[in-house]
């Protein structure tokens, strides 16, 4: 009979190392095999892919892959890997490893998380080199009410993060790839794009403001403390079209 102490896990702890479990996983899913934590250019990559490709997996934020992105690109083709949790179950131990409870989270990632992180480096949407993949993925977060960990946790800190199951990958290989973010036509702000695309306003303004930077809607006007945008390129709408309005007809010629 295996004992109570052999059944407890084994913690590594995010801030204790810089991988983690959900992190480690991909990396070997996506690599080719063999090929992992491999040297480019001075920069160590987290694998490289079968066909190549240097393999970078980004759990957190993107404003450390501003400078080494774009120069791996220089050289040949990226894949940058950001998981998205969908479905998240909650594992809550004591000090000592001893399971507390076990729940699962109510809120459920999307891949329109991606633009919480874009934010800090919005030049990479599009960069020439670089297919960024937004993995869809199931996790189990393990926790530990040990006092040591954020406030608004109460203390508990997050200790891992494990991959159950890879659901998709979102892959986005052109500039015009990312369009698939834009769930309106014509002009529109960013309080009408939300409920949309059933995203908070907050996150939808990341979202125009990524996408502005990267030259694919641009912003024309504002209609009182909001700005209007648009996509990029597209002829504007006459002014009776902004109205709701037809335009009047034109004039026959006489004869």
């Amino acid at each position: 009979m295996t004992s109570a102490r052999r059944q407890k896990p084994s913690f590594r702890g995010i801030g204790q190392e810089n991988e983690s479990g959900l992190h480690r996983a991909l990396k070997f899913f996506y690599a080719e095999p063999g090929r992992t934590e491999e040297t480019l250019d001075g920069f160590v990559c987290d694998a490289i892919g079968p066909g190549g490709e240097a393999v970078e997996i980004q759990t957190g934020n993107f404003s450390a892959l501003k400078n080494k992105v774009p120069l791996l690109a220089a050289r040949g083709k990226v894949r940058l890997i950001y998981p998205v949790i969908v479905n998240k179950n909650i594992e809550l131990y004591d000090a000592e490893g001893n399971l507390l409870s076990r729940r699962k989270s109510p809120r459920k990632g999307t891949a329109w998380d991606i633009f919480n992180e874009l934010i800090y480096a919005p030049g990479l949407v599009g960069l020439p080199g670089l297919t960024v993949e937004i993995a869809l993925v199931d996790a189990t977060e393990r926790r530990r009410d040990d006092g040591k960990g954020s406030w608004r946790r109460k203390g508990i800190s997050i200790e891992d993060r494990i991959l159950d199951s890879w659901r998709e990958g979102v892959v986005l290989e052109k500039k015009s790839h990312w369009l698939r973010f834009l769930p309106l036509e014509g002009e529109f702000t960013a309080k009408t794009m939300a409920p949309a695309a059933r995203i908070s306003p907050v996150l939808a303004r990341k979202t125009l403001y990524v996408l502005e930077k990267a030259g694919l809607v641009e912003k024309p006007r504002k209609e009182g403390r909001s700005w209007v945008y648009r996509t990029a390129g597209k002829k504007p709408p006459s002014p009776a079209k902004r109205r709701g309005k037809k335009p009047p007809p034109r004039a026959r010629p006489a004869d």
